[in-house]
């Protein structure tokens, strides 16, 4: 069993807050996605789950398909065992928007310098 960790930014949860303002049926899917992620890691695989590259190759997107809809969670792998979620959105065309990927990687980097004090 992994460690889900929900990153946290002014004593709010972003991705807490992104899965709350969807429909019941979106948020039981994007759960039991992270559950899946908790209970199997990166031995998930894909189509759950897949790395970033170049400046954002820390990244790994959660990939989730609920009817029409594309949804993906953003998270990196702390320390053995534990994964920080960071962001999530409802993906609305083929490219994953820029500011996602700028948050998620602004966050990872806050969320490491806390842990260097």
């Amino acid at each position: 069993m992994y460690e889900i960790e929900y990153y946290i930014d002014n004593g709010k949860f972003p991705v807490v807050e992104f899965i709350k303002r969807l429909n019941s049926k979106e948020q039981a899917k994007i759960l039991r996605e992270i559950d899946l992620l908790q209970e199997f890691g990166l031995f998930l695989g894909p189509p759950h789950i897949k790395k970033l590259e170049g400046r954002y190759k820390k990244i790994w997107e959660l990939r989730i398909k609920q009817s029409t809809n594309d949804f993906r969670i953003f998270y990196f792998s702390f320390n053995q065992g534990k994964f920080v979620l960071l962001h999530g959105i409802r993906k609305t065309s083929n490219s994953t928007p820029q500011n996602a990927l700028d948050i998620s990687l602004k966050r990872m980097n806050n969320y490491l310098k806390g842990c260097e004090q």
